[in-house]
Formats: C-alpha cells, sequence, structure tokens
C-alpha cells in the first residue's frame, strides 16, 4: 500500500480543532502517526487515536506521504549493535550529516535468521511502569524547489501511553533541522548561498510532473512541542488491524498460528488504510506486524511469536549486515509492494539478531515511482530509527 493512503486516515476526528499547524510540524507528527493507532473515515466507523498528536487536517496526510524520506548518517568503522539486557534499546544521538544508503544485497535463509531472532526477542526481560514511552528519530529526504538538491530533514518523536484506562497519552516532537544530503548536494547548496531557510517541491501524480506544493524547511532546530489526549473511549491506544486496547495487546497470544489468525481477522484484501488499493495478505501481515514488533507493548513472548509468524511469509527476504540512520548494525526482513505510478518499494524492518530488538522501518526504492521520482534503487526513502522504547513510572517532564 502506498504512504499516500496510509496516511490518509491518520488524523484523528478528535482533535480537529481548526488550529494552525505549519506544514513541517504536520508532516512530522503524521509519520509518526503511521505507527500508532489512528481515526479512520468515517464511513468505516472505526476510531483510530493517535498518539496525542496535534494533526491540523487531513490535506496534511498528502504532503507527509511523499516526503518521509530517509537520509542516513555517516556508518562508523565498527557500528555497533543495540546491546542486550532489560526494557529499552540504547540511545543514540543523531547523525551529524545525511546520506542516502543503498540497500545490500546480501540475502540469507529467511526461515533461519528471523527464528533464531524470535528466541531471543522471548527471553528479554520486560520491565514494568505507569507508561509505554518510546523514543525514535525521522529522516525525511526533500528536493529543493530552488536549487533542485537534496536536503535531509530529521525529527525526534516521542510517545507516552498510559497502561490503565482512562488516562492520557503524550507526544512530542522536536524538529531537529535539515541539512544536504550528500556532499554533492552540499556543494549545490552552497552555490545557491548556503540558505537557512528553503522550500521543498512535493512529487505528485503523474510520474512527478505535477506538484502538490512547496513545504517551508529550516537548517536550525525548532523546540520541541508536547501535547496530550485522553484515550478514545477511554482505552483505544494502538491501532493493530483493528483498534486495540492495552488489555488486548497483552492477552495477545503467543503461538504464532494463534496470533496470525488473530490479526488476518482484520484483513478485508486491501491496505492497512483505507480500501483504494488491494494488499497481499502477507504483505498486509507484514506491515501490521512490522508495527507490532516495533511499536507495541506486547509481552517478549509475543514479540518472538511475531518474528515466528513471519518466517513462514513466503514473501519474506532476509537481508545481511544493514546499517540504520543511527550508524547502527542490524538485519533486515523485507517484502515488497506495488505503489502509485508502477514504482515498487521495498517495506524493510531493521533488527537486532542478537536480542530480536527492533532497530528501524524503512522503505527501500526497487523502482521508483509516483513519490520517489528521482530516486535510484536501493534508496531508503523512509526512515524510522527506533532509539529508545520500554516501560517507565515517568510521564514527560512538565505533565
Amino acid at each position: 500500500m502506498n504512504p499516500i493512503d496510509e496516511l490518509r486516515a491518520a488524523k484523528p476526528a478528535h482533535l480537529d480543532d481548526g488550529g494552525r499547524v505549519d506544514e513541517l510540524t504536520r508532516a512530522t507528527e503524521l509519520a509518526r502517526a503511521m505507527s500508532g493507532p489512528r481515526q479512520a473515515p468515517a464511513r468505516r466507523r472505526v476510531v483510530r487515536p493517535a498518539w496525542g498528536l496535534g494533526l491540523a487536517g487531513a490535506a496534511a496526510a498528502v504532503t507527509a506521504a511523499v516526503v518521509v524520506v530517509s537520509g542516513n548518517g555517516p556508518v562508523p568503522a565498527n557500528p555497533s549493535r543495540a546491546p542486550g539486557g532489560t526494557g529499552v534499546v540504547a540511545s543514540a544521538e543523531p547523525s551529524a550529516s545525511g546520506t542516502r544508503t543503498r540497500a545490500p544485497r546480501v540475502a540469507l535463509p529467511a526461515r533461519q535468521v528471523l527464528l533464531a531472532a524470535a528466541e531471543n526477542a522471548a527471553r528479554q526481560d520486560e520491565g514494568s511502569g505507569d507508561y509505554w514511552h518510546s523514543e525514535s528519530v525521522s529522516r525525511n529526504l526533500y528536493t529543493v524547489k530552488d536549487g533542485g538538491y537534496l536536503v535531509v530533514d530529521r525529527n525526534r518523536l516521542e510517545g507516552w501511553t498510559p497502561g490503565a484506562t482512562g488516562g492520557e497519552q503524550w507526544s512530542r516532537s522536536k524538529s531537529l533541522g535539515a541539512r544536504p544530503a550528500t556532499e554533492q548536494d552540499r556543494k549545490a547548496w552552497e552555490r545557491a548561498g548556503s540558505p537557512s531557510a528553503f522550500e521543498a517541491v512535493i512529487p505528485g501524480k503523474g510520474g512527478g510532473k505535477e506538484k502538490y506544493g512547496a513545504i517551508p524547511l529550516s537548517t536550525s532546530p525548532r523546540p520541541a512541542r508536547t501535547e496530550r489526549s485522553s484515550l478514545v473511549d477511554g482505552d483505544k491506544v494502538f491501532w493493530l488491524g483493528r483498534n486495540v486496547t492495552m488489555k488486548d495487546l497483552r492477552e495477545l497470544p503467543s503461538d504464532p498460528a494463534k496470533l496470525k489468525k488473530w490479526l488476518m481477522a482484520s484483513y478485508e484484501g486491501h491496505g492497512t488504510e483505507g480500501d483504494s488499493q488491494e494488499m497481499s495478505g502477507d504483505v498486509w501481515l507484514f506491515t501490521v506486524s512490522m508495527g507490532l514488533i516495533m511499536d507495541m507493548p506486547v509481552t517478549p513472548e509475543v514479540r518472538g511469536a511475531a518474528f515466528r509468524m513471519l518466517a513462514e511469509l513466503d514473501e519474506a527476504k532476509v537481508t545481511a549486515d544493514v546499517t540504520d540512520a543511527e550508524g547502527r548494525s542490524g538485519t533486515a526482513v523485507s517484502v515488497q509492494e506495488p505503489t502509485h505510478g508502477g514504482g515498487i518499494d521495498e517495506k524493510r524492518l531493521v533488527f537486532d539478531e542478537s536480542t530480536g530488538r527492533a532497530l528501524a522501518r524503512e522503505n527501500v526504492v526497487v523502482k521508483a515511482g509516483t513519490f520517489q521520482a528521482g530516486l535510484e534503487p536501493g534508496t531508503v526513502w523512509t526512515s524510522e530509527v527506533l532509539i529508545g522504547s520500554g516501560w517507565t513510572d515517568a510521564g514527560p517532564k512538565g505533565s
């Protein structure tokens, strides 16, 4: 399913207060909302809450869908894996510069690798606390309107989801600023006078010849923005094929066959948002499972079951020696998906084999379509890196 359709339904109705929000913030928040529960179109009569994000309008989904593109930082000489231990993936600071990453081409036996990851994931300590907290960094690749060079815009995103019903969920977003994507782009930026602010064009339909408009970007970081909202219906916390409560997540079956049956009960033959484009069952299951593994407070046993379930997918491919945008080395499991304009994307989950912990989710260009116009095959054009996740008793400061 194309990101356009995935994001159209991302804005919760209860947050439509008519407030003015700049386009960059909209794009950032919608990108994060993809991984959380969200509001579906009214015709589907399904409430899909997002993590209290102040989303200003459905039109922003069009903008976000085509600009959430990764620019990865430089790879260190000895990239480290996220360590084992309890609760939280090790923190890492955003990279100092952005460079587009090419997907490795070393394929491994998917079943063998995923079953090993499943064993390690199921052995992790779970931890406890009042909130499920996660922190991630998204990277967005833009083409500058005046100059045609590429810039990487980075955003740090946090969420706090209460374990108890009737509570409030919190979100915090912070723009880390934009910078040229590669050395070649940096030279072009300097020739343009090294502007601190510029506009990015967004490719539209018709092979990228039409434009949806422009988004203002800046090289300067912006202050963090923290928001909160009540849980929808008092207990809905995530979207997993349908709206789910914390109780639903905690009671998911740890048997992979039963977990697959539970998830596939929500599959209707189309993508995870809307019904405008068909999606195979394997790709749908992979998409939903990627969110389960990376975002949600399920038990270690259920996370292990999700890896075992992916090991049985005929379409799944495993690739070794993948470096995420924070410079951490891992392994990726992926499936391919058609996109608008005749394109093909590779949706992939990067994880640490030794711990079974998720590191990042990415979209890799296999064949450029409408929204990847001008990007070479192998380019990671969407990236969200998981900096850390786990249970905590501490809410956001100032809450």
